[in-house]
């Protein structure tokens, strides 16, 4: 599975768990970038990674420990994502 697969992976677990309302708010979108940019050119999907870094970290915290834990592998999936230079 690629870390992109991964990422959308990891997102959409958290809507299945009870989180606080704002952080269900900023999962959703993130949700929704990391769902288009897993069929991208590697540009763009470096682009669209950097705007899931910069959405989970608006989150301090889910208020639901399994979700905080998806939501820290996203974060490195993410940055993993945005950095690759291939």
């Amino acid at each position: 599975m690629s870390d992109a697969e991964q990422l959308y992976d990891e997102l959409a677990a958290t809507a299945e768990l009870p989180v606080e309302r704002q952080a269900s708010r900023v999962l959703g979108e993130a949700e929704a970038v990391a769902d288009d940019l897993r069929d991208c050119e590697p540009a763009v999907r470096r682009e669209r990674a950097s705007v899931v870094v910069d959405l989970l970290e608006e989150i301090d915290g889910t208020g639901h420990t399994e979700a905080d834990d998806r939501v820290a592998r996203a974060r490195k999936l993410a940055e993993d994502l945005a950095d690759d230079e291939a």
